[in-house]
C-alpha cells in the first residue's frame, strides 16, 4: 500500500485532471447548491436531476431538526453518501441506499468540496479518499478515486436512512436481497420512517470485481435490519471505482431496468454533462440581464434551482410506478409524481410552473388523479407514492383548478372535478384531517372538538372549497357551485370583528379564553388553533378574499395600519410552544413558512404599494442571502424559493388560482421569460373576471406550440438602492389599471415595465 502522502498527491492529480463542464457561462453556472445547507433551510448539495427521484450525495448526521435533509454544512464529518434526500422539507426521512468508501466515517477537506447543479466531489480526509457523485432522472453515479491501493473499501449500508430520535425506530425490511453476484448487488427493500411503507428497489453495479466481500453483524438490538456488506477492490493500478446505483418503487429488476436505460455505460463524465446540461437549459428559461448584481443573480438562479428538484417522479423507464395503494400502476407519459409538498407549493411554485415548464403540469396533475384512483381523495402531502397527510387542507384541489382555468390539455377534466367533490364532501377512512361533519355542522372546526389546528383547517378549507366553486360553475355542477361557494365564507366564522383577529371558536359559539395571539400552534401537538403560526399571521389567510377581509378588518386605512404593526412588533413568541418552523421574523410576520408570503402584497388591497415595495425589498435583503445559512426557513421543496423568484419579476400570484398576479416591486433590472417548454401543453385564452364573490374565468383551449419563441419581458427602469418604489407600471405600452394582471397577458408575451423611483409618496 502507498503512504498517505503519495496517496494524496494521487487523488490531488485526480482533481485537477477532471475536465470543465461545457456551459460555463450558463444560468446552471450561477447556481449555489450550498445556500440554505446550514440554518433552518434543510437543503443539501447532493447530485440531482430536475424532479428526478435520485439525488446522490453527503449526509453529515441523523436524529433530529437539524438533518430533515441529512446534511449540515457546518459539520466536519460526512457519515454515508445516499441516494435520496428530502428536499428542504420540515421532517427527517430519505437518505436511502447508503455508500461509504474507506468503510467508515470520516473528517473531510471542506476547501475541496464542490457541487454544481448535477454534480458533487469531496475528499475524505480519511485516506484521502475522492468522491464524486452525478445523476440521471433514476440512478446515481459515483466515481471514486482511492489513489493506488490493493484494499480499496466501499461499505454498502442497505439499513442506512434519516430518522427521528424522538420516533418509533425506523424499519428497513429485506424483501428481496441478490449479493451473490459480482458485478454488484441489487434487491427490495420495505422501510418504515416518516412516511411509513415505502418500497424501495435498487440495482447496484461496480466498474470492477470486488476481490472481497463481508456481510456486517446486525446490531444487536433485536430489531428488524437490512444487511450491510463491505467490500474490497484491487485497484492497485490507480484507476477509480466507478458505482452505480439505480432505484425504482416497484422492485429490483424496475431498478436494473431503470440503471440499463440511463446508463448503459461506464463514460462518468458524459452523464455530468447530461445532468449539467439539462440543469441549464431548465434555468435558463429566464434570462437575467447582464447588470443584475452578482449576489442576486445567484440567489436568484439557486431559487430557480431549488423549485426543480420536487415534485418527483416515481415511476420507472416503463412509466410502472407503485401507487398509495401499494398496486403497481403504469403511467402512458412515463411519468407519475410524488413527492408533493401541496401545503407549501401550491402557493407560488405551482403557478410558476405553468409559466415556465407547462411541459410537465399535465403529468402533474394526472399523478394526483392516479393517487385519487388508488386511495378515494386526492392527496395532502405525497412522499414516494404514500400520503403523509402531515398538512392541513387538500391543496391539490386548488393546483388541479389552476390548470384547468389555464386550459391545459391531457386530463380529463370532468373526472378531475369528481376527485375534487369527492375529496371535498365524502368521508374518507384514515383521513384523519378531513372531519367534514363538524366542518358543515357548524361552519368551522371547532376547538373543543378538535385538539389542534382548527383555525387554520377553517381557513384553508375555505379556500379549496372557493376554488372547488368555480371549477363546479364552469362544468354546469350549479348545486355543487352554491355549497360550494357557501363554504367558502366559513372564514367569517372564525374572524372576531371586536379583537380584528381569527380565533378559535367553541361548539357552543363562544371563543375559546384565554386569548394571546402570540401563542403557537403546531399541528396538533398541543391544543392550539394555527399550524405552525399564531394569530399574527393566520390574521391574514383570506387567499380568495382579500377586498373582504379588509373590509371586515375595518378598510383600507385599518388594514394598512394593522400589517405596519404587524411587521414592527416585537419578534417574540410564546416560550411555552413555539413551532420550529416559525422561523425568519421580522416583527411577527414570518418569512420562514409559507403562510405568510402573501402578507406584503396585501398592502396593495390596502392602497398602500409603497409599503409592499418597501417590505418586499427589506424581506429580499434580509433573509435570502448568498451563504450556507441564507435561507430562514425550510426551503419545503422549492416554496421559500419561489417567492423570491417571484419577488425578483416583480409580481405575485396572492391567490395563486385565480390566474392573476397581484404587483408588487421588481428587484432585478431586467428579467425575460421563456414561455414554454420542450414537451406539448396548451394554455387558456381567459376572459378576465373579478376574482371576488366567487366569480369563475371561462377559459377556451388555445393549444400553443411549448417551443415557441414568444417571451415575456419585465423591465425594472431605474432600480436602484435608492430607487425601490413603483412610480408606474405598463404592460404592452399602456398604462397598467390597477394593481394586477392575468396569466393570459403574460402568456401571450410582451413586455411589463416599470418606472422606479426613490419617493414613496409616488407610489401611493
Amino acid at each position: 500500500m502507498l503512504e498517505c502522502d503519495t496517496r494524496a498527491i494521487l487523488c490531488a492529480v485526480l482533481l485537477l485532471a477532471t475536465p470543465t463542464v461545457a456551459g460555463g457561462d450558463g444560468a446552471a453556472s450561477a447556481v449555489n447548491p450550498f445556500i440554505g445547507t446550514a440554518g433552518d433551510g434543510h437543503c443539501f448539495p447532493a447530485a440531482a436531476y430536475p424532479f428526478g427521484i435520485v439525488a446522490a450525495g453527503p449526509d453529515t448526521g441523523w436524529g433530529s431538526w437539524k438533518y430533515c435533509s441529512g446534511y449540515a454544512y457546518d459539520d466536519k464529518t460526512i457519515t454515508m453518501f445516499s441516494q435520496t434526500h428530502n428536499p428542504g422539507g420540515g421532517c427527517p426521512d430519505y437518505a436511502d441506499i447508503g455508500i461509504l468508501p474507506g468503510g467508515a466515517e470520516s473528517p473531510y477537506d471542506k476547501a475541496g468540496e464542490r457541487a454544481e447543479p448535477g454534480y458533487y466531489a469531496v475528499t475524505l480526509s480519511n485516506g484521502q479518499i475522492r468522491v464524486e457523485a452525478t445523476a440521471t432522472e433514476r440512478c446515481a453515479f459515483y466515481r471514486i478515486g482511492y489513489g493506488a491501493t490493493a484494499k480499496a473499501v466501499l461499505l454498502v449500508d442497505l439499513d442506512y436512512g434519516m430518522g427521528n430520535k424522538t420516533w418509533a425506530k425506523k424499519t428497513v425490511k429485506p424483501l428481496k436481497i441478490s449479493a451473490d453476484r459480482a458485478d454488484g448487488i441489487s434487491g427490495h427493500l420495505f422501510r418504515n420512517g416518516f412516511v411509513r411503507g415505502r418500497n424501495i428497489g435498487f440495482d447496484i453495479r461496480f466498474s470492477k470485481d470486488p476481490s472481497s466481500r463481508e456481510e456486517l453483524p446486525p446490531p444487536p438490538d433485536g430489531g428488524t435490519h437490512s444487511p450491510k456488506f463491505r467490500y474490497v477492490f484491487d485497484l492497485s493500478d490507480g484507476s477509480p471505482l466507478l458505482v452505480k446505483i439505480a432505484l425504482s418503487t416497484v422492485s429490483g429488476e424496475g431498478a436494473a431496468k431503470n440503471l440499463d436505460a440511463e446508463l448503459p455505460d461506464w463514460d462518468f463524465d458524459r452523464v455530468r454533462r447530461a445532468a449539467h446540461a439539462k440543469w441549464d437549459e431548465i434555468l435558463s428559461r429566464v434570462q437575467l440581464a447582464d447588470g443584475t448584481d452578482a449576489d442576486t443573480r445567484t440567489l436568484f438562479y439557486t431559487s430557480l434551482y431549488r423549485m426543480f428538484h420536487a415534485p418527483v417522479n416515481i415511476a420507472d423507464v416503463d412509466g410502472a410506478y407503485r401507487g398509495g395503494d401499494d398496486k403497481i400502476g403504469r403511467m402512458p407519459s412515463g411519468r407519475y409524481y410524488s413527492e408533493l409538498s401541496l401545503w407549501d407549493t401550491f402557493r407560488g411554485a405551482h403557478p410558476f410552473y405553468t409559466i415556465v415548464a407547462p411541459e410537465y403540469v399535465p403529468d402533474f396533475v394526472n399523478s394526483m388523479l392516479a393517487h385519487y384512483a388508488a386511495v378515494g381523495y386526492l392527496p395532502v402531502l405525497p412522499k414516494w407514492g404514500k400520503d403523509s397527510q402531515c398538512m392541513i387542507a387538500t391543496h391539490a384541489v386548488a393546483v388541479i383548478v389552476d390548470a384547468y382555468f389555464k386550459g391545459f390539455k391531457g386530463v380529463d377534466w370532468e373526472a378531475a372535478y369528481q376527485a375534487i367533490r369527492n375529496t371535498l364532501r365524502e368521508k374518507h377512512p384514515g383521513r384523519h384531517k378531513e372531519n367534514w361533519d363538524l366542518l358543515d355542522r357548524y361552519g368551522y372546526y371547532p376547538c373543543d372538538k378538535l385538539k389542534g389546528e382548527g383555525v387554520s383547517r377553517t381557513l384553508e378549507c375555505a379556500y379549496d372549497d372557493w376554488c372547488a366553486a368555480r371549477m363546479a360553475s364552469a362544468l354546469g355542477h350549479a348545486e355543487d357551485a352554491e355549497f360550494f361557494k357557501k363554504r367558502a365564507q366559513n372564514w367569517r366564522n372564525v374572524f372576531d370583528s371586536k379583537t380584528g383577529f381569527m380565533r378559535g371558536r367553541r361548539t357552543d359559539g363562544g371563543w375559546r379564553e384565554p386569548f394571546d395571539p402570540y401563542r403557537c400552534g403546531h399541528e396538533t401537538s398541543w391544543e392550539g388553533d394555527f399550524t405552525e403560526g399564531n394569530a399574527w399571521q393566520w390574521r391574514w389567510h383570506v387567499l380568495h378574499d382579500p377586498e373582504g377581509l379588509i373590509a371586515a378588518i375595518g378598510g383600507k386605512e385599518k388594514a394598512a395600519a394593522l400589517l405596519e404593526e404587524l411587521f414592527s412588533l416585537p419578534s417574540d413568541l410564546d416560550k411555552t410552544h413555539t413551532s420550529p418552523d416559525v422561523t425568519g421574523l421580522l416583527g411577527q410576520y414570518v418569512q420562514g413558512n409559507e403562510p405568510s408570503h402573501h402578507i406584503p402584497y396585501l398592502y396593495q388591497y390596502a392602497g398602500r404599494p409603497d409599503l409592499a415595495a418597501s417590505r418586499i425589498r427589506q424581506l429580499c435583503r434580509r433573509f435570502y442571502r448568498n451563504a450556507p445559512d441564507g435561507l430562514c426557513g425550510n426551503e419545503d421543496h422549492g416554496e421559500m424559493s419561489a417567492w423570491y423568484v417571484f419577488a425578483c419579476l416583480g409580481f405575485y400570484p396572492l391567490n395563486p388560482s385565480s390566474g392573476e398576479f397581484v404587483i408588487g416591486a421588481p428587484q432585478v433590472p431586467k428579467a425575460v421569460i421563456h414561455l414554454g417548454g420542450s414537451r406539448s401543453c396548451a394554455t387558456a385564452a381567459e376572459t378576465a373576471a373579478p376574482h371576488t364573490g366567487g366569480s369563475q374565468l371561462v377559459a377556451t383551449a388555445d393549444a400553443i406550440n411549448c417551443v415557441s419563441p414568444r417571451t415575456f419581458t419585465v423591465i425594472a427602469k431605474n432600480l436602484s438602492k435608492e430607487n425601490k418604489y413603483v412610480k408606474s407600471v405598463a404592460l404592452n405600452g399602456r398604462k397598467l389599471d390597477g394593481f394586477t394582471f392575468r396569466y393570459s397577458d403574460l402568456m401571450k408575451g410582451g413586455t411589463l415595465v416599470f418606472e422606479m423611483t426613490d419617493s414613496a409618496g409616488n407610489g401611493k
